[in-house]
């Protein structure tokens, strides 16, 4: 079976998908991953062929595109529809020559989803965020703000998808984009118990449970309780984080920190804060008693595939429906502010009640009892075999 797969530049978004990939190709499949070059080692890792689309320009090279993509819907419908005219050339080209039998994207990569529909090709959504329709999109909260910001932009976005519809795509309007009904295939990195409404989606959505990497590098633990930060590969907030440490300050407590892009001084730290650029996030989840996180889908995935409860500090309105849920299912706690106080309240009482772990201990199990990989495997060759 010959699959093209497509993902937008972001490790969020392309780390859950790498471990089915390996899967199919080690099967015999043959995968042609549609990417960009910071993305390229571990696609081949995983055994498929990288197609490189940094030639394109999809306006993402502004360092804080990524930011703004999960905060501003119009500016992420804007861009996605501009990208999917960049890349046409290069897609219906790769994609005549290939002649795949069946097309994997993710759920922004709407190309994917476009070039599908244009070619007459199967079409799996690949959805690393909780799946959305009418009733668990009230878990996506978006303010004032954001909704004139979309009314002022859609006679933009209409321009564009008559653009669309000129090159050939069978593009009626905005919804079809971004919207998937149920009878879309769809592959879900979650559990049914953390997708919420998940009673709401058809038989054709596939809740695989989250796509966890093995520990590479042990952390050792160094102390009875052992508190991990962490904000994401994207977001910058040296402001929260400085709370937080000064939060954890003569607690006793191990913390490691993972301070990604944010510039935080080594000077003046508790003697308990060990601050890092990066860290292998499994190894520390593997020892750890409590994570202050931003709730990216995948961190708040792999904190609870190791039971371990969270302080949610969400930057965006996908990562306030991933700490909604979180917080709902008693996992975890998003404090009333981002004061030192009041993150030193929250860890503590995500360390000292027992409710809080056992929650995330409930959420891991329906993880693990999840189809995973072996069931991704299976509903992708069979979408394959319906052409």
């Amino acid at each position: 079976m010959k699959i093209a797969w497509f993902c937008i530049p972001a490790h969020g978004h392309t780390n859950p998908t790498l471990g089915l990939v390996r899967e199919m190709t080690a099967a015999g499949h043959e995968i042609r991953y549609f990417s960009f070059a910071d993305f390229r080692e571990k696609i081949e890792a995983a055994g498929a062929k990288f197609i490189p689309c940094d030639g394109v320009d999809i306006g993402m090279d502004d360092p804080d595109s990524g930011e703004k993509v999960g905060k501003d819907v119009s500016f992420a419908t804007t861009l996605m529809v501009r990208a999917t005219l960049a890349l046409d050339g290069l897609i219906s080209e790769e994609i005549q020559r290939f002649q795949p039998d069946l097309i994997v994207s993710d759920s922004v990569a709407f190309w994917g989803k476009l070039t599908a529909w244009k070619f007459g090709i199967p079409y799996v959504c690949s959805t690393t965020t909780f799946a959305f329709n009418r009733d668990s999109a009230r878990y996506m909260k978006r303010g004032a703000g954001e909704t004139l910001r979309m009314l002022f932009s859609m006679p933009k976005i209409n321009r564009q998808i008559r653009l669309l519809r000129e090159k050939g795509y069978p593009v009626k309007g905005l919804l079809d984009i971004v919207q998937n009904d149920n009878s879309t295939n769809t592959i879900v990195y979650t559990s049914p118990l953390f997708q919420p409404c998940a009673e709401t989606f058809s038989d054709r959505y596939h809740f695989i449970g989250p796509s966890i990497r093995p520990v590479t590098q042990p952390m050792q633990k160094t102390a009875g309780q052992t508190v991990f930060i962490s904000m994401g590969t994207v977001l910058k907030n040296a402001e929260l984080f400085r709370n937080c440490i000064e939060a954890v300050r003569g607690t006793g407590w191990q913390v490691i920190v993972s301070a990604g892009c944010s510039e935080l001084p080594q000077d003046g730290l508790p003697d308990n804060v060990q601050v890092y650029e990066s860290v292998d996030q499994m190894a520390v989840l593997s020892i750890a008693d409590a994570f202050i996180s931003h709730c990216g889908m995948n961190s708040v995935s792999e904190s609870l595939w190791f039971g371990v409860p969270l302080v949610l500090f969400p930057q965006t309105p996908e990562q306030g429906a991933v700490a909604m849920r979180t917080a709902e299912l008693g996992a975890g706690i998003r404090p009333a502010s981002q004061s030192p106080d009041e993150i030193r309240q929250a860890v503590q009482n995500v360390l000292m009640q027992p409710a809080y772990q056992q929650a995330a201990q409930r959420i891991s199990e329906s993880f693990r009892n999840c189809g995973g990989i072996a069931e991704a495997k299976a509903f992708l060759e069979a979408c394959a075999e319906k052409r």
